[in-house]
């Protein structure tokens, strides 16, 4: 909440930390290590940071009992500092409070559901049959589709486009621009040409989704396209028709998804990843960033492709060499071929 002040004490005891300083001195906020105040509240979650614990200036840190030997300010001991702080954000929330109703300039169809509790914001428009449950925020000129339901605790960000047959199950986060349940890329070929194919399947969102800006997910050809509890969606993102995304998956900004694959529970799907259609991928799998993935993976691990960062000159060397190989490859098993004549006619026991 904006203008929030905690004391340490209080702090300590929401995030179920062990205190070392005062417990009655006042934080407003919370910085990184290097920019914190004195009045602000830091943590220390990646080791690479640990050379600013000497010289910051905050209130206190959050950090892990080993860290916490090497620090002299106050500190709020905890098992897992970057959970702590993740808890304590929300502490000091700016994002402004909305009131419930609906507001004069929005569009609401006399048959739809729209819950006292609810917020309806500005040139928002709600179609018919739609369902908007109990303390749902619906962002300023987005749209909800016929049929559609928000479950309750959803927010929607201002501009948030939502098509017909979409369900999202309860405290669903959609960031501004995302639109979801539009037409997947369907089309039949008849004589050179392309003939469309109707996307009559809705979209299934879970509970507790988090979806970010200008990311869309596409409804289903038949079936509906599907998205599990849990699932943390970055911006940018492109789920095609019938996709099936497991429970608390997370997918990193620019990842494409082709239609009708398949992703299991627990996976990390790192920025600017491509997979084909038609594949499938099992639980708890991290694909690295910028891989393509083209047949389906079946076992659990880290997958990765394509070749990292070189400086220019040593990666058209590698460029240049790679266009080589299947001359070198050639080439190869010509030598084996005369090593192994060679040492044939050398062997004694060949003789006998």
């Amino acid at each position: 909440m904006a203008g929030a002040v905690f004391t340490l004490g209080q702090l300590a005891e929401e995030l179920g930390g062990s205190l070392r300083g005062d417990p009655a001195q006042a934080v407003d906020g919370i910085a990184t290590l290097q920019e914190a105040g004195p009045s602000q509240l830091s943590f220390l979650a990646n080791t690479q940071y640990r050379k600013y614990l000497a010289t910051t200036r905050a209130a206190a840190v959050l950090l892990s009992p080993e860290d916490a030997e090497r620090c002299a300010g106050s500190a709020i001991v905890v098992n897992d500092p970057y959970l702590a702080y993740a808890r304590a954000s929300h502490l000091f929330e700016t994002r402004p409070a909305v009131a419930s109703g609906i507001h004069p300039t929005a569009v609401v169809a006399t048959d739809a559901d729209v819950h006292p509790s609810a917020s309806i914001g500005a040139y928002v428009v709600i179609e018919s049959g739609a369902c908007i449950e109990a303390d749902v925020e619906v962002g300023a000129q987005s749209f909800v589709g016929a049929r559609s339901r928000i479950g309750e605790g959803g927010r929607l960000a201002p501009r948030v486009t939502l098509y017909h047959d979409v369900l999202i199950g309860k405290r669903v986060v959609i960031q501004s621009g995302a639109v979801i349940g539009g037409e997947g890329f369907g089309f039949a070929k008849e004589k050179g040409a392309w003939q469309k194919i109707a996307q009559i399947g809705g979209v299934r969102i879970g509970d507790d989704v988090e979806i970010g800006s200008n990311t869309t997910i596409d409804r289903g050809a038949l079936s509906d396209t599907l998205i599990g509890n849990g699932v943390k969606l970055d911006n940018q993102i492109m789920i095609a028709h019938n996709v099936q995304v497991g429970d608390n998956t997370a997918m990193a900004g620019c990842a494409g998804i082709s239609g009708s694959t398949k992703i299991g529970r627990n996976c990390m799907i790192a920025g600017g990843v491509g997979m084909v259609g038609h594949i499938e991928v099992c639980d708890n799998v991290f694909v690295t960033g910028m891989t393509m993935v083209t047949r389906s993976i079946t076992e659990p691990g880290s997958y990765s492709s394509g070749t990292a960062m070189q400086n220019a000159a040593d990666w058209r060397k590698s460029a240049a060499r790679i266009r080589q190989l299947d001359d070198m490859a050639r080439r190869l098993q010509q030598l084996e071929k005369s090593l192994a004549a060679v040492t044939q006619a050398q062997d004694p026991a060949s003789d006998a």
